[in-house]
């Protein structure tokens, strides 16, 4: 199994092997790595195909609507210091902006700043006007071409039954993609790496790279969102703090960030609140109703707003911080014509995994 690295220790390599002649792709998973994988396989003209088990392209990039706008549930921000993802960025330069919250500010558990504000040289970045908008915009082409297969959740990777040199996936879903779709000549997983480990667990080929994915940790999160539509009255531009956004070392939050103070948001005030990974792992399995009351007192502990939102809800994310990378940008194997990318390849950022989506698509490209 063929892999490319940073220096350090991963699966076996072999030497890098020549690019492929025009293959069908399968490429599972439509966050950031298998969006930007699949459109870079597309650009050197191979027949690829996304199947995502979401109602639309995003992974951690996400955005949930609600009545007084948009929350960005996932991946709260994110850098540009790879120069091939600033030129991806440039490609649709207005589905991302810089968002001004660079001094980020730690607070203890009772909302005091507890050491100086951590001043970021780098920009950090939203999608506008909504996170999800720069992932849904590159697979905006494949969409239109029917090569997205969105609500489409792949439950099997099997050796194609009419050609066992081939790959074919089982899926299932409640649309039109149901069912079996066969002759692929690779298959690409661009999963959390435990989903990723399950299905390649059931093929005996796939054991390295099942393997590879199950060296990594990965930590969970649970997110409150909380909108204060009573905040928007004469002579009122705020509740509580004047900061929009800061670390906490509160035990039950990591971070909260002040939404409408990004750009292109609704004015509506609006929070979004991430636990600790260690709070989260505790409380994994917790009702959300109770994490919810949790996490609401907890913010009011920190912020000091103590007005009753109008909106408020929860959401986990069962594989949202990697702890422990793989070490390495992706994981290929052309022996059998299956890889895996994803940011838990390289760490928990949006550039790693775009850096990992890109880096397979080329060794393959």
């Amino acid at each position: 199994m063929a892999t490319r690295s940073r220096n350090t220790p991963g699966p076996r390599k072999k030497a890098a092997s020549a690019p492929l002649p025009r293959q069908r792709i399968a490429v599972i998973g439509a966050g950031m790595a298998g969006i930007s994988c699949a459109r870079t396989l597309v650009q050197a003209g191979h027949d690829v195909t996304v199947f995502e088990k979401s109602q639309g392209a995003s992974g951690r990039m996400a955005s949930t609507e609600s009545p007084f706008g948009s929350f960005d549930s996932g991946a709260q921000y994110f850098t540009v210091r790879d120069p091939r993802f600033q030129q991806a960025l440039a490609t649709t330069p207005q589905a991302a902006r810089p968002w001004s919250a660079n001094a980020v500010r730690v607070l203890d558990e009772h909302g005091q700043l507890s050491s100086p504000s951590l001043a970021h040289p780098e920009a950090h970045w939203v999608g506008a006007p909504a996170m999800n908008r720069l992932v849904r915009g590159w697979a905006a082409p494949l969409q239109a071409a029917g090569r997205l297969h969105l609500n489409t959740l792949v439950s099997a990777i099997e050796r194609d039954s009419l050609n066992p040199e081939r790959w074919q996936l089982r899926c299932e879903g409640s649309g039109p993609s149901q069912g079996v779709h066969a002759g692929f000549d690779t298959v690409l997983l661009a999963l959390p790496a435990p989903q990723a480990a399950a299905l390649l667990a059931p093929l005996s080929v796939a054991a390295e790279l099942a393997a590879a994915a199950q060296q990594t940790r990965t930590a969970p999160c649970w997110t409150l969102m909380l909108a204060f539509p009573q905040a928007e009255q004469p002579g009122l531009i705020t509740l509580g703090p004047q900061w929009n956004v800061a670390r906490s070392t509160h035990h039950r939050i990591a971070w909260l960030a002040r939404e409408s103070s990004k750009p292109g948001r609704s004015q509506v005030e609006r929070w979004t609140v991430q636990a600790s990974d260690v709070w989260s792992t505790e409380h994994l399995n917790d009702d959300p109703a109770r994490v919810q009351a949790k996490l609401l007192r907890a913010f009011v502990d920190v912020t000091g707003i103590r007005a009753e939102p109008a909106h408020q809800e929860v959401k986990l994310w069962r594989y949202a911080k990697t702890l422990q990378p793989l070490g390495q940008t992706h994981v290929w194997d052309p022996a059998n014509g299956l890889g895996l990318c994803g940011d838990w390849c390289l760490g928990h950022r949006v550039e790693d995994a775009f850096v990992s989506g890109l880096s397979l698509a080329l060794t393959l490209a």
